[in-house]
């Protein structure tokens, strides 16, 4: 029967439906996570009548048609990269970006990663790092006797030693920007890839030419919407 085939379509989108939206509510405490969300598109259609076809010798014409659907396909899972809320955290390498642009992040690999997720530590060498490890580019180093560390909106980062009236700087903390953000590939870990889809990164000092500015001693939350994300759930499996 075509209408079981038909509803068997309408269950494998709102599984996937489901799945999407359970992802959300996971990482709703996942500092900077972009919350996803499917597309959707109707299948082929089965034309049994066409319409505009001649119904007579006379010319007469069908004002109607008769088209039968065959279901519903996933046509794609978008990210939607719209600014989380900022929470403070007191700690001096906690930085959110408010506006536009994304941190550089060297892998192992060689490869550059990029990331929303400011919750940065120092390393045994003194290097600004994820909390995997990897250097934030391009590759601050504290030095060990510091008093203090300051980042100002611009990326800056100032640190105050002992003895000195003037704050030390050692170095400058880059960001980046996309044509089209919701086309970065997600590695997990708060990573993305720049791909085709995205466009080339473009690099730039945070206040200037378009770029956010960064906050230190904040982090960015998710942009998850508990009671939204709850809603969708609900109707995604009645459906």
């Amino acid at each position: 029967m075509r209408s079981l085939s038909v509803a068997a379509t309408g269950m494998l989108a709102q599984q996937l439906n489901v799945e999407v939206i359970s992802n959300n509510i996971a990482n709703m405490n996942t500092t900077a996570f972009k919350r996803q969300r499917p597309e959707f598109q109707d299948l082929l259609y089965q034309n049994v009548r066409q319409i505009g076809s001649q119904s007579s010798d006379a010319g007469t014409i069908l004002p109607n048609d008769i088209q039968l659907g065959s279901g519903v396909k996933t046509a794609s899972v978008y990210r939607i990269t719209e600014q989380g809320n900022l929470t403070a955290t007191g700690n001096d390498l906690d930085l959110a970006i408010q506006g536009k642009g994304w941190f550089k992040i060297e892998m192992p690999t060689g490869e550059e990663a990029y990331s929303r997720a400011g919750a940065f530590q120092r390393s045994a060498e003194g290097l600004v790092v994820t909390a995997d490890g990897y250097v934030v580019s391009p590759g601050i180093s504290i030095p060990p006797d510091a008093l203090s560390v300051t980042v100002n909106e611009t990326g800056q980062v100032e640190v105050k030693l002992a003895g000195q009236v003037t704050p030390q700087n050692v170095g400058q903390i880059e960001l980046v920007t996309f044509p089209n953000d919701a086309g970065l590939e997600g590695l997990g870990d708060n990573l993305f890839l720049e791909t085709p889809a995205s466009g080339n990164a473009v690099a730039g000092i945070a206040t200037q030419n378009g770029f956010g500015s960064l906050l230190q001693g904040f982090l960015e939350t998710a942009n998850v919407n508990e009671v939204a994300e709850i809603t969708s759930l609900i109707t995604a499996q009645r459906a």
